[in-house]
């Protein structure tokens, strides 16, 4: 069968669309077999969307992105900020350069990268709901990584589920960065943002 977060799924392809509110706006998604939560918007996502809509940014990276849901959605909601969509698993890639049109969202660029691997920018805002099947090496790595493309007082904001090493994350974001705040908790699901600060890029 394959995992989301491989380059090439082995799923037979089902293409189908959902819609989903947010913001009071209405999107519509197109979804396949082998991506992230196929079926619909995961809880997460939700949580973390409505957790980070306050923040403000110029240029944000939705890391591992899958069928683009994130990156749309900030787009939208940020006509003028510039926002980069990356994922190594080609099948949602290309569902996210659809859903990017489908929804008419004209400030989003989709690049196929396996974590930071082809990214040269630097961000205001990096937001993660990070592939938990991938391992806690992967997970930990996103975060890790992202003090290099950061801006300075830039934020990263991922979403995690208690069960699945939200506590663990936490230390590693608090150890990376030295400052961590929870800014959501909803349904044992935790929204960690940090800061980079000046003294974090001199390390």
């Amino acid at each position: 069968m394959g995992q989301y977060f491989e380059k090439e799924p082995q799923s037979a392809s089902n293409v189908f669309s959902f819609t989903y509110f947010f913001q009071q706006k209405k999107y519509t998604f197109t979804s396949d077999n082998g991506v992230f939560s196929k079926k619909q918007v995961d809880y997460g996502t939700h949580v973390l969307l409505k957790s980070i809509i306050t923040i403000p940014f110029s240029t944000a990276l939705d890391m591992g992105c899958g069928i683009g849901i994130i990156g749309i959605c900030l787009g939208r909601e940020n006509p003028n900020a510039q926002i980069e969509m990356a994922d190594i698993n080609r099948r949602s890639l290309q569902l996210a350069e659809d859903n990017v049109h489908k929804n008419e969202v004209k400030n989003c660029t989709v690049i196929e990268s396996n974590l930071y691997q082809n990214l040269t920018s630097q961000y205001d805002l990096i937001v993660s709901n990070p592939p938990i099947r991938a391992g806690k090496k992967t997970v930990h790595q996103i975060v890790e990584e992202a003090i290099f493309h950061l801006k300075e007082n830039g934020s990263i904001a991922v979403v995690i589920q208690k069960k699945q090493g939200a506590m663990s994350l936490y230390k590693k974001m608090e150890e990376i960065f030295g400052n961590i705040e929870v800014l959501s908790k909803d349904k044992g699901y935790y929204v960690l943002v940090s800061v980079l600060q000046k003294k974090d890029k001199e390390i």
